[in-house]
């Protein structure tokens, strides 16, 4: 023993000081990573070589280790830790030699690569997070902060604490547009905080509020964290899954759970949203409660109000809430009674399968009896009786192709049990009818004669899809039949668009917004995954910021607006028309529809390219795509690095004796509460990405192979991570904060102010261990993402 300690415990703290001394070098972090660990291995080499370094494991050849498998525990849960005084035996820290573990690193660091960074399943989710870094720093340059601080301070600067609230607002909002926590608190910095101090607001408040409300982009959606993470969580799940089946006597874990251990990133989006919405409302009602206590701390602002027509409050509440709410209360109500819902009406070909049970009975005992005690008696007693009913029946049916008596009956149970009116059109006329009543409640003196032929054409709409539409009518004739109802209730439409583009807060708030919901919609409904909602998003992001550039300089805009009426049109297509032309039989609709899809293609495309001349034209596209290929290179770079670190760890069983040390607690919240505990002290040195890449691949497996949802472990480590970087004195959101606040602002005052938002994070992170449904009611309600 070499200092009285491990090898391993040797080869851990030699790893760790050259990591740490390759951080403060100075050097980049995407290379200090990966110099760390082949420093690191050169001198465990050197020492393992010269016989120093050896390690202790357990003596798998001895009575006591085969007493222990005897009683059914598995090797995995039998370690030093958990039985100290099993006998032990003596190696080498590498086996076999240092070359032997330095050729296996070189062998395992490009499966790793090719995996995880070339050409792997996670490689598409990653692409994610290239087109959500441009869609962030591409409205970051739009102004969009600028505008969206002003505007928000004219709502809520009346109000005792309302600048301070307004920054809470304009934080969460960015951070649902950017997920970069750096840029976020650099930009509310330049731009609220001078202003935040002019009008009386104490330093302490002002310096916290924004420090908090920057680092909201690790948690709302789209978050980058949450992304990187999430390509991580679902394969660590799954591992540590499969591990524990192993653990209590089963094939694999689909048996031992009795559903398939996967977790993806759009999940993981549905489980941050209200959590994320959770710590925002508690920053504001932070700031509201310290102005109503310090008010000379946190003084109204009465500046200059918002251009648009004057409405009374019962105006106001009936059109933006009350109508509203009646709308989709209505819609809510029709789907519960049959009224609105599926259409479908395809019949499959073949006969099903056959049911199988709830639970795998045919299993070994000792799964039996671990599978008990996970479902419980009942659970199993019914499975073991469903598999008993199937088994009388002759077994899984097989599959057959159903004869054509049996289809003509299956498609007509299929169109009486179809509802009047389908899910997509109704969403399509509530969408409609909310932008009505909107258009109202901004100008509710204006006469209300357009707005009234719109919602006429909606109810036309309706009943024409009741009484003429139904489910076996083909998209072609459906069209025809519901354009002249949408004609008409776009013609409202229109009109309603021109009062809401004349209301200030409308119009600032507006178009961004539309872009975070459809992005975000996409994800969160189960549409599509991150990656092309990600792409979806920084093309509009592009032509959003094209947009404004027009608007600014003076010039129409038109073109741009036309480009993503396109792309709303391509959508439309796509969801009402088979366009795969190169089946047989194409009908005549599909063939226009498909037309009309490349035609809409193919002017959205020229469109963004336009936007994009004109981003290029005023200077804008340039530094964006040089920041956009910045921070991405420094994400892979980092990712490669923190590959080579781990499998150093890896070399020398590292990683094994941390995962044997977690395991051998009894309870599984105390090894989560120490990983908590590391987690948040590495936050201090330690960006989220050396802690996702190094930390999390490392403690994963135990973390996420327990009892715990897997959604709600990761949300715990990503508000971690967040308060860590809040808490002083290393929070990296406070040298951010730091480097942009005025000289008059001192660290000590930033620090002060930040401690209440500090306190706010641990309460908020007690919720949710108090309440796990507050991330998991989401997903359950939600489509699996």
């Amino acid at each position: 023993m070499f200092f009285g300690l491990d090898g391993v415990e040797i080869g851990l703290i030699i790893v760790f000081l050259c990591l740490f001394g390759g951080i403060i070098s100075g050097f980049p972090v995407a290379f200090a990573l990966g110099g760390a660990g082949l420093i690191a291995f050169g001198i465990l080499a050197a020492l393992d070589g010269s016989g120093l370094l050896v390690h202790e494991m357990i003596d798998t050849g001895s009575p006591g280790y085969a007493a222990l498998r005897a009683e059914g525990i598995h090797e995995i849960e039998i370690s030093k830790f958990s039985y100290p005084d099993l006998p032990r035996v003596t190696e080498a820290l590498f086996p076999g030699g240092w070359e032997l573990a330095m050729d296996r690193n070189i062998a395992f660091l490009v499966n790793r690569m090719n995996e995880r960074v070339f050409a792997g399943a996670g490689i598409e989710t990653l692409l994610a997070v290239l087109m959500f870094v441009m869609m962030g720093i591409t409205l970051e340059r739009s102004k969009i902060a600028n505008e969206l601080l002003t505007t928000m301070a004219r709502v809520f600067g009346p109000l005792p604490g309302g600048l301070a609230v307004s920054v809470v607002v304009v934080g969460a909002f960015l951070a649902a547009s950017t997920g970069i926590v750096g840029a976020t608190v650099v930009t509310m910095g330049l731009l609220s905080l001078p202003t935040m101090l002019r009008n009386g607001y104490s330093a302490e408040l002002s310096t916290g509020v924004i420090a908090a409300s920057g680092t909201l982009g690790q948690i709302i959606p789209p978050s980058i964290v949450i992304v990187l993470l999430g390509t991580l969580a679902g394969d660590l799940y799954s591992q540590g899954q499969e591990v524990r089946a192993a653990a209590a006597g089963c094939s694999d874990a689909l048996t031992y759970l009795g559903r398939a251990a996967v977790l993806s990133v759009g999940t993981l989006f549905q489980a941050a949203l209200l959590p994320g919405i959770l710590l925002a409302a508690l920053y504001a009602a932070y700031a509201f409660g310290y102005a109503m206590i310090f008010p000379h701390h946190a003084p109204p602002v009465h500046g200059e109000r918002a251009r648009g027509s004057v409405a009374t409050r019962g105006e106001t509440l009936t059109w933006y809430l009350g109508v509203p709410v009646a709308i989709i209360a209505a819609v809510v109500l029709a789907g519960q009674a049959g009224l609105v819902g599926s259409q479908v009406i395809t019949v499959d070909s073949f006969t099903d399968a056959g049911q199988t049970a709830s639970l795998r009975t045919n299993v070994p005992g000792q799964c039996k009896a671990s599978m008990i005690a996970l479902h419980g008696q009942e659970a199993w007693d019914q499975a073991a009786a469903e598999q008993a009913a199937i088994d009388a029946a002759g077994g899984v049916a097989e599959s057959q192709k159903r004869s054509a008596e049996d289809l003509v009956t299956a498609r007509a149970t299929a169109v009486a049990d179809a509802a009047p009116v389908g899910s997509g059109t109704a969403v399509i006329f509530v969408m409609l009818a909310l932008v009505l009543s909107l258009g109202r409640g901004v100008a509710p003196a204006r006469p209300a004669g357009p707005l009234l032929i719109g919602a006429a054409g909606i109810v036309l709409g309706l009943v024409a899809d009741i009484a003429l539409i139904g489910p076996a009518t083909g998209p072609g004739a459906t069209f025809l039949i519901l354009g002249v109802p949408v004609a008409i209730a776009l013609y409202g439409c229109r009109a309603a668009a021109g009062r809401l583009a004349a209301n200030e807060l409308v119009r600032v708030i507006f178009p961004p917004l539309v872009l975070i919901v459809a992005v975000l919609g996409s994800i969160l409904g189960g549409i599509t995954n991150p990656t092309p909602a990600a792409a979806l998003g920084a093309g509009g992001a592009i032509l959003l910021a094209a947009y404004r550039r027009l608007h600014d300089e003076g010039k129409s805009g038109k073109l741009i607006l036309q480009a993503a009426f396109a792309v709303v049109i391509m959508i439309l297509i796509g969801i009402n028309f088979d366009l795969r032309i190169s089946r047989e039989n194409v009908p005549v609709a599909d063939w226009i529809a498909f037309l009309a899809a490349q035609a809409a293609y193919h002017f959205a495309f020229f469109g963004m390219l336009y936007g994009c001349f004109v981003l290029l034209r005023a200077h804008v596209l340039s530094p964006v795509v040089r920041e956009t290929a910045k921070v991405t290179s420094m994400v892979f770079t980092i990712l490669i690095g923190s590959q080579l670190l781990n499998l150093v760890l890896i070399s020398f069983g590292g990683e094994h004796y941390i995962q044997s040390f977690l395991r051998s607690f009894e309870q599984e919240w105390t090894a989560f509460l120490i990983v908590m505990l590391v987690l948040f002290i590495l936050g201090f040195v330690l960006d989220f990405l050396e802690i996702i890449y190094i930390v999390v691949p490392i403690v994963g497996p135990v973390i996420y192979g327990g009892t715990y949802d897997p959604s709600w472990v990761t949300i715990m480590i990503t508000v971690n991570l967040q308060t860590s970087f809040l808490t002083p004195p290393f929070g990296f959101a406070l040298f951010y904060l730091r480097g942009v606040a005025p000289a008059s602002v001192t660290t000590a005052q930033i620090y002060r102010g930040v401690i209440p938002f500090v306190l706010i994070q641990i309460l908020g992170l007690a919720m949710l261990w108090a309440f796990p449904g507050i991330v998991t009611i989401v997903p359950d309600l939600l489509p699996k993402g």
